[in-house]
């Protein structure tokens, strides 16, 4: 009697932290006019595909806003991120939406550390 070992599956389970954080843009003009933007930066990679963008990062990746306002050929405040979530369908990490920017974070200490050191300084009554 022959017996048969199944092959380890490559989509088995992993648990080990990536330290990764990435969008899907819609692949539209807007889509990518930002993904040019971010593909500027030395931690990112861009994935054109034909229904979507993919722009993953290791670490921190920063979506500024006025610099992909210029990049579309808008005024400064044009892309904020109510923009940002009508072209973004999916996303994984920690993001936070800032005023000026929509950052990305791999790695959630890190983005802990980001918030707190953005929230006020906490008073004890006396």
């Amino acid at each position: 009697m022959t017996q048969f070992k199944t092959a380890e599956s490559p989509y088995k389970q992993n648990n080990t932290e990536s330290g990764m954080a990435g969008v899907t843009l819609m692949n539209n003009q807007v889509g990518v006019v930002v993904a040019e933007v971010m593909d500027r930066q030395d931690n990112v990679t861009v994935q054109h595909l034909p229904a979507m963008i993919r722009v993953d990062c290791v670490g921190r990746m920063d979506f500024v806003y006025a610099d992909i306002s210029e990049a579309l050929g808008e005024e400064p405040d044009f892309y904020d991120a109510a923009e940002f979530e009508e072209n973004m369908s999916t996303h994984y990490g920690k993001m936070i939406h800032m005023d000026d920017r929509t950052v990305m974070f791999g790695n959630l200490e890190e983005a802990a550390e980001f918030i707190g050191d953005m929230l006020p300084p906490v008073v004890n009554p006396k």
